[in-house]
């Protein structure tokens, strides 16, 4: 029997019109708030992508992906979930009415991005008062610097619709990969293989494959000269055994898709300087946060598939 699969396009299109709704009332929602305590919009942005990022509920309803904790929400010693906003005041706690509706509903997009902004305009407005702020609710510094992190490059880019990815070597250059993830590895000790190592000639440009900010930069026993870059969805991308950085870059800058970063190298393996112990190529792997802790994860369907689609736009 011969199953014939038809493409609608306009089932795609309602989709995408559907998202692009869906960024702009986001979008809204922040500067409405920034427009209100003064807590900029891309940080508004930044805590509600991060927390997305770290949400194991992907079905949630809600626009906004903030979950503040009941206790903080509605005040210590509170003996109702009364979501009225003046109740919960007098046991201060943190729910702040967005709508001017009188409540202070947990479950409501407007109330919940109003109530951390308020949270946050207490501390202060400022860069650093913002990052205290994080610091003493979420009370982790790599989530605080993530956060830092996508709302720089929000800031940069000023949208919150930044999808595009790249494959990280030229197309047009002689390269060869396949899945090496968990291989076994003895430098420094039996472990594994935590990336997908491309290998390509010395020299060849290596390319950011995200919008980020670059979170590491130098010399590791094992990675040789390295870059680490953390994108918007709270993963970091290690490029490892480069011969050389480009001219300038430095932690903290933001890059996006296809921006180059480095070269291909062979070092590592020793200590500064180390090279050629091996054939040159770039090691390549991602990393995900939980928001508790992080943990390397199969780079290769994602190099797959970037590849492809950088293909296809040629």
């Amino acid at each position: 029997m011969l199953f014939i699969l038809v493409f609608h396009p306009s089932e795609s299109s309602a989709e995408e019109d559907k998202e692009i709704d869906v960024n702009k009332e986001k979008l809204a929602l922040y500067k409405k708030n920034e427009a209100v305590t003064n807590i900029p919009w891309f940080y508004l942005a930044a805590i509600d992508k991060y927390e997305k990022n770290i949400k194991k509920d992907a079905d949630s309803e809600n626009l906004i992906s903030i979950a503040i904790p009941e206790i903080k929400w509605f005040g210590i010693g509170n003996p109702s979930k009364n979501t009225t906003a003046s109740w919960i005041s007098a046991f201060e706690g943190w729910g702040k009415d967005g709508n001017g509706d009188g409540k202070a509903d947990p479950n409501n997009d407007e109330d919940i991005l109003y109530s951390m902004a308020s949270y946050i305009e207490q501390q202060g407005t400022s860069r650093e008062d913002i990052k205290i702020a994080l610091w003493k609710y979420y009370q982790r510094e790599l989530t605080v610097q993530t956060i830092a992190n996508i709302a720089k490059v929000y800031q940069t880019f000023n949208t919150i619709v930044l999808e595009d990815n790249d494959f990280p070597l030229p197309l047009n250059m002689n390269y060869s990969y396949r899945n090496t993830w968990g291989d076994a590895r003895g430098f420094g000790g039996r472990r594994i293989h935590e990336g997908t190592d491309i290998f390509a000639n010395y020299g060849v440009p290596v390319k950011s494959t995200t919008y980020g900010v670059v979170e590491m930069k130098g010399w590791n026993r094992f990675g040789g000269w390295r870059i680490g870059i953390r994108d918007i969805k709270s993963r970091y991308h290690y490029y490892a055994h480069l011969n050389g950085y480009k001219e300038g870059i430095k932690v903290g800058d933001v890059v996006k898709p296809g921006d180059i970063i480095g070269s291909v190298g062979a070092t590592g393996y020793g200590p500064p300087g180390t090279s050629g112990k091996f054939p040159p190529h770039l090691h390549y792997g991602m990393y995900k946060d939980n928001g508790y802790s992080e943990w390397s994860f199969d780079p290769y369907p994602y190099l797959s598939r970037w590849e492809r689609e950088a293909r296809n736009k040629k």
